[in-house]
């Protein structure tokens, strides 16, 4: 049977915001629910069947407290409100929107946007070494960041380092001009990138000179014991299980490690072993390390990425 619902917004913003960029929340929400939604002005129209009408009021109502203060309403939050609703956690739906995680310069709201980022960031709060792996756009790197530098200006932690391997994904590093830190630092990009998110990029060069904040290459960790450190591993799946072994031994007093990668998206030659794989079977049962791993329904970007990495799962299959 036939019906239709119209929910009145609070204002044009809360319109824009629940309608998305070129009304793609609106298709997402359309998608999810097999219901028609149209929006005109501040009055959204809900038609389809009974059942298909319902279950989009409800899913439009489980993401009210971010469309009515007019923060951006994601893909990824309509599909983590969707799993909410099927799974009756809509209390955990609640405490996962209103807990904010830090703010950009921007002022941006950072916060965990699926159920398993939201027990990656508790175990970056608890756990003195946490992997996470996972495809590109699950927030593995970016959520470690925010957190180390949430850390760092608390004086939780004297310096924040960040490292990966120079494998190169089929280029090579001696084609590239400069020395060895102009060499890398596109690899690092990323990393510099998120840290940008939350300090003033003028004043990271005077944090990387005084040590403050550190990004090198995972060589540069050889020897070293890195005590009062956040250290984040980046990229993990393109270590040999020697270099992994080696890394993770440098873990000092009052000291945290991150590591991170997609182990779909491994650089290293095909006879060789991935270190996180090897180190992900042999820590897996060691008490005091947390492990977390992402699927596609985790990926936060564009939702055309997630769309990509899920048929490359299925082609891989």
């Amino acid at each position: 049977m036939a019906d239709a619902l119209t929910i009145e917004l609070p204002n044009i913003a809360s319109a824009i915001t629940l309608a998305g960029q070129g009304e793609d929340n609106l298709k997402i929400l359309s998608k999810q629910t097999g219901a028609k939604l149209v929006l005109r002005g501040q009055e959204l129209h809900i038609s389809g069947t009974d059942k298909q009408v319902d279950l989009a009021s409800r899913l439009v109502r489980s993401l009210e407290y971010l469309w009515s203060k007019g923060n951006i309403v994601s893909s990824a939050d309509i599909l983590t409100a969707r799993q909410a609703l099927d799974t009756h956690r809509e209390d955990e739906l609640q405490d996962l929107q209103k807990d904010v995680l830090a703010k950009t310069r921007r002022g941006e709201e950072v916060r965990a946007k699926t159920f398993r980022q939201k027990q990656y960031i508790q175990a970056l709060h608890k756990n003195d070494m946490i992997f996470c792996t996972g495809p590109a756009g699950t927030g593995k790197t970016f959520l470690a960041v925010v957190v180390a530098v949430q850390a760092l200006l608390a004086n939780q932690y004297e310096k924040l380092i960040l490292t990966r391997p120079a494998v190169e994904a089929g280029e090579k590093l001696g084609f590239l001009p400069g020395d060895l830190q102009q060499k890398v630092n596109p690899y690092l990009r990323p990393l510099y990138d998120a840290i940008n998110e939350f300090i003033d990029p003028e004043k990271v060069p005077s944090l990387m000179e005084r040590g403050v904040i550190e990004v090198a290459p995972l060589a540069y960790m050889r020897g070293r014991t890195l005590n009062n450190a956040f250290v984040i591993v980046d990229e993990a799946q393109n270590t040999t299980a020697s270099q992994m072994k080696m890394v993770l031994t440098r873990l000092g007093f009052n000291s945290r490690m991150v590591v991170t990668g997609d182990i779909t998206q491994i650089d290293l030659p095909l006879h060789q072993e991935s270190g996180l794989t090897v180190a992900i079977k042999i820590l897996r049962h060691v008490e005091g390390i947390a492990f977390c791993e992402f699927s596609q329904k985790d990926v936060v970007r564009h939702s055309l990425v997630q769309r990509i990495v899920n048929a490359y799962e299925q082609y891989e299959k």
